[in-house]
């Protein structure tokens, strides 16, 4: 079972975060003043809730999921909204934060993927 959805802009200022090892996602319909800030993505469903254990494939990248906050999934599944942390922590730090394991941070490009590999 897989979600994959396809990036469609960058913000102005999405890409300033990933100096902080953070990455925000929106589906492309976000706000403005969120657009700005995030990477737009196709509106896409969502089969199930990210786990532990489950796989980010971000342009061609792979980053196992290692904590999920406990709004994510919500937003996730709601709005294409969650932030990615790269940090490999076992707690994610606030509620909307899905937290990912990987030492290469992705680079990032229109037309790239987003993908969830979920584990059964």
């Amino acid at each position: 079972m897989t979600y994959k959805a396809i990036i469609t802009k960058i913000g102005a200022l999405a890409l300033d975060f990933l100096s902080d090892r953070i990455l925000v996602i929106f589906n492309e319909n976000a706000p403005e003043d969120l657009a700005e800030i995030s990477v737009l993505h196709t509106i896409e469903k969502v089969p199930r809730d990210i786990r532990e254990g489950d796989v980010f494939i971000i342009s061609n990248k792979e980053y196992p999921v290692t904590a999920v906050g406990d709004e994510a999934n919500k937003t996730f599944k709601s709005m294409g909204h969650c932030t990615l942390k790269f940090t490999g922590s076992r707690k994610a730090d606030l509620p909307g934060y899905i937290v990912l394991k990987g030492d290469e941070i992705p680079d990032i490009h229109i037309g790239d993927t987003i993908e969830v590999k979920y584990n059964l």
